[in-house]
């Protein structure tokens, strides 16, 4: 897991690396390969404990009901799906979601993939472990984590997602979803008929291609996430993190330098592989060397170019 690193960030050089998101999708042509790889992935996260999700889905099925809303009004649960009323030409998001090669009409044809929206309360499923496979969802507003669920009980992170990001792609290989998909917050997500996606696809090859370096990017992001566990010392994963929310915070538009974390620092732990107490500690210790400033989950960035360096 690396060697621990002192509290205080030290002079060693940070190890370039990205996050683990999902947010890409997949044409059928090349399935199989890439399916191979995404497993391969997948099962090297979940570690030899990944069969104890099947249990806890049932344990967790009652649970966490997911509502639907459209863009204006939440919509009580007992309610049904509600087409959306805001248009994809429309979005902030939609140049990381669509190509930019797409023409407005073309666009407009995408509208019609999307089915609903849904809103995703604060610790809520959007999906759950060994769930069908039918939809992608395309985060709006809010954020999420996924989480596999080891034998002994313990939930190991494998991923956070922010506005833009696209989540349910674990479920393309095997038609079931690998992990559960949490809400960290309040959060709005657009839902994506995957059949309806391969079809477009099909008449648009622009948006077939943008899909395929989509899931090329992720396949990296994937490798990164293992340079992180394998070579990185604790401090090293901790500015690395942030560095990594700082810049993709900075392609949505917002700032790059203050942000709040919506996870907690010991869901930040499970993801890098450190105990709650360490990341602690390193965050108290990057305060002090006046690299962040920390209030509660409130960060904001002080020197980016020394973090850069622990």
């Amino acid at each position: 897991m690396g060697r621990r690193s002192p509290a205080v960030p030290g002079g060693g050089r940070m190890r370039h690396a990205v996050a683990f998101t999902v947010q890409d999708a997949i044409h059928a042509a090349g399935t199989s390969i890439i399916c191979a790889m995404i497993l391969s992935i997948a099962e090297h996260h979940a570690g030899p404990h990944a069969d104890a999700n099947a249990t806890h889905r049932a344990n967790a099925a009652s649970c966490h009901s997911v509502h639907h809303i459209d863009e204006r009004v939440a919509l009580d649960s007992g309610e049904s799906k509600q087409r959306d009323v805001s248009r994809c030409s429309s979005c902030a998001l939609r140049n990381l979601c669509l190509p930019p090669e797409l023409s407005s009409d073309d666009i407009e044809q995408f509208h019609q993939v999307v089915s609903t929206k849904r809103l995703v309360r604060r610790g809520d499923a959007l999906h759950r472990c060994d769930d069908p496979f039918r939809h992608i969802f395309a985060i709006k507003t809010g954020s999420f984590k996924t989480v596999t669920v080891l034998r002994d009980g313990r939930e190991q992170v494998t991923g956070f997602y922010l506005p833009g990001d696209a989540l349910g792609l674990d479920g393309v290989c095997s038609d079931r979803h690998r992990w559960d998909a949490i809400a960290l917050e309040d959060s709005l997500v657009c839902t994506v008929s995957f059949a309806r996606l391969e079809a477009f696809c099909h008449r648009q090859p622009v948006m077939q291609r943008h899909l395929h370096r989509m899931l090329s990017g992720e396949i990296v992001r994937e490798s990164g996430l293992s340079v992180w566990l394998g070579t990185m010392n604790a401090a090293e994963r901790v500015a690395a993190f942030l560095l990594n929310l700082s810049k993709r915070f900075a392609v949505r538009g917002y700032s790059p330098n203050e942000f709040q974390l919506r996870m907690t620092r010991a869901e930040m732990g499970s993801y890098l592989g450190l105990k709650l107490e360490t990341v602690s500690r390193i965050l108290s210790g990057f305060s002090r060397a006046g690299l962040v400033d920390t209030q509660g989950r409130n960060i904001r960035i002080l020197d980016a170019a020394a973090l850069a360096a622990v």
